[in-house]
């Protein structure tokens, strides 16, 4: 399989897919996030780049974590990569929450507070924000795929536990 090796099976290089994709996403996300400015004359300036940190994190795990697998000597423990990946993927979630949460409030504003709609005077800064947001919904998929695939390669080396044949039949009546 190239540069993976012989030994490589079909989950190995879609985890190492994967990985490589995500970091493009992130990076355009970074990127679009903190470029992203526009200036009104009626309300000045409006800039956004709070979330840009998880997604620079999850870029940098992913170079890592795509590199030990191209090099297994870096980190072999299955279970290290299951742990990172799950708490990666739960962050990246809420972080997309946050993101869409945001966008609601900038297209819909919120009367109660008054609040009102960011967007109709903004509307390249709110289309850039929709772009890395699309970016984030990206890599999340790709991050929940490999939670999916590091929980599997950890949790298959066990085997389910042993139930009587007896005991289950009477379990299910």
């Amino acid at each position: 399989m190239g540069i993976l090796g012989n030994d490589v099976s079909n989950l190995q290089v879609l985890d190492f897919s994967l990985r490589l994709l995500l970091i493009p996403f992130n990076a355009a996300s970074i990127w679009i996030v903190v470029t992203n400015h526009q200036d009104n004359s009626d309300y000045g300036k409006l800039e956004f780049n709070n979330l840009t940190g998880l997604n620079a994190i999850s870029a940098g795990y992913a170079v890592f974590a795509a590199l030990s697998s191209l090099f297994r000597c870096l980190v072999t423990k299955a279970w290290l990569f299951f742990v990172t990946d799950q708490v990666l993927a739960y962050l990246m979630v809420t972080s997309m929450a946050a993101q869409s949460e945001f966008l609601y409030l900038a297209y819909n504003g919120d009367r109660v507070v008054s609040w009102s709609q960011a967007c109709d005077s903004y509307a390249k800064f709110c289309n850039r924000l929709k772009l890395a947001m699309g970016f984030n919904v990206i890599a999340v998929c790709c991050f929940l795929v490999l939670a999916v695939i590091s929980a599997y390669r950890v949790f298959r080396k066990f085997q389910p536990p042993f139930v009587p044949a007896k005991e289950a039949e009477q379990q299910r009546t």
